[in-house]
């Protein structure tokens, strides 16, 4: 796999573990790699932002 496909992939993999709940420390890649951000990126993606959260309770 080349780079491209591996940070396509941690984007994937970090949006899909986001989605079940997983908390961010289950990310398989050390801090200083670059799959480390490219993971954390597609988890906070899955996630919702405070501010949806309040709006939600809101209405």
């Amino acid at each position: 796999m080349g780079a491209r496909e591996d940070i396509v992939k941690a984007t994937a993999d970090g949006r899909e573990a986001g989605e079940r709940g997983d908390p961010p420390t289950v990310c398989p890649h050390p801090g200083s790699s670059t799959l480390r951000t490219a993971w954390i990126r597609g988890y906070a993606r899955a996630r919702p932002v405070a501010d949806d959260v309040d709006q939600d309770v809101a209405d």
